[in-house]
């Protein structure tokens, strides 16, 4: 559902930092509490305009709670917030016309058909009949909904009702999208389709802030990352980066000749090189994976390689998965979403 969108006096205010970088969204010292539960503790973040942010965390870590600030349905009892050159606090309803919103669960009027859906929204973000009712027709072009534009929303199959709302939430024309698990419960052609909006978003010059437990989803989408857990921001830059701070790669070793592996395996675990690491024999790929921690490492494992005479078709190494980093920051795996919507209350405590 879209909280507002659009521009004022046809200008998006974003706030511009020296050498023409522009920063969509600045928080400082975030705190929420529900009861003794500390749902944000001093959380700080940037996001650049423009750009995909993907904040990561396992459930209850303050995904939703931050989302539901940045987005002015929550106070924050301290910490500062400005997205899109608006105070989130002070400026909560000039800032309502330049966002977007679709939160875990598609919450767009069900007994309306989607194109009254659209064309409502749009009305209410005082956009002229003529206008309204013209948007509503592109963005259900956009979404592939024309087909179903007359047809009541609960009709719709999950999927559908998803890019109902996102649609929904860019009427206004949005500077700021917040996506907060956006493709919770969809199937992966579906997920797909979301995924590629959101490219096409992003290169409209529309800046995201994505929630995910996907790990795929945020290596699809975001350029930067965010990692929360317990209401702390734990860790945070381009997903590559956040790969080699955790450290650990893996040398992938394929001989030529597919009998070598396994007495290269236990050549190298004899000398020791990979300390109390073991060698992996991939036979499917014909590959060693060879755990590395250090270049010395790494180094001296290929001069014994080599010295061995073996005939190698190709060698490179890998940095750790994504969903790796997530287990090894936060000391839990990634988790699927859980489907079932919830009551308002829930949401009030989601965090």
């Amino acid at each position: 559902m879209s909280v507002g969108g659009g521009t004022v006096g046809g200008m998006t205010r974003i706030d511009k930092k020296p050498g023409g970088v522009s920063t969509a969204v600045s928080v400082r010292g975030l705190v929420k509490h529900y009861g003794e539960t500390k749902a944000l503790d001093g959380v700080d973040l940037e996001v650049r305009e423009g750009t995909v942010m993907g904040v990561l965390g396992p459930n209850g870590a303050g995904k939703t709670t931050l989302v539901r600030i940045l987005s002015t349905l929550l106070a924050p009892d301290s910490g500062e917030a400005v997205v899109a050159g608006y105070d989130v606090v002070r400026q909560p309803r000039q800032l309502r016309r330049v966002i977007g919103l679709t939160g875990q669960y598609a919450s767009v009027d069900e007994k309306l058909p989607g194109w009254e859906n659209l064309y409502l929204i749009g009305r209410l973000l005082d956009l002229p009949q003529k206008d309204a009712r013209a948007r509503a027709d592109e963005l259900l072009e956009r979404f592939s909904l024309t087909e179903a534009a007359r047809r009541p929303a609960s009709t719709y199959s999950g999927g559908m009702r998803r890019r109902l709302d996102l649609a929904a939430s860019m009427i206004g024309r949005p500077a700021v999208l917040f996506l907060d698990e956006p493709t919770t419960g969809l199937d992966p052609r579906t997920r797909n389709e979301v995924w590629d909006e959101v490219k096409t978003m992003v290169g409209d010059g529309v800046t995201v802030l994505l929630t995910t437990q996907y790990m795929e989803e945020a290596e699809q989408l975001a350029s930067e990352l965010t990692v929360v857990d317990r209401g702390k921001v734990i860790a945070g830059g381009g997903i590559e980066e956040l790969k080699a701070k955790v450290g650990g790669r893996t040398l992938r070793i394929r001989p030529a000749d597919a009998l070598q592996l396994r007495p290269l395996a236990g050549y190298l675990d004899d000398l020791g090189i990979t300390g109390l690491a073991t060698t992996t024999v991939d036979t499917e790929t014909g590959t060693l994976l060879v755990p590395v921690l250090s270049d010395e490492q790494l180094t001296a494992i290929v001069g014994a390689v080599t010295a061995q005479g073996v005939t190698l078709a190709s060698i490179t190494t890998e940095l750790p998965s994504l969903d790796e980093v997530f287990l090894s920051l936060t000391g839990h795996r990634a988790s699927a979403p859980r489907d079932p919507a919830p009551t308002d209350a829930r949401e009030e405590v989601a965090v």
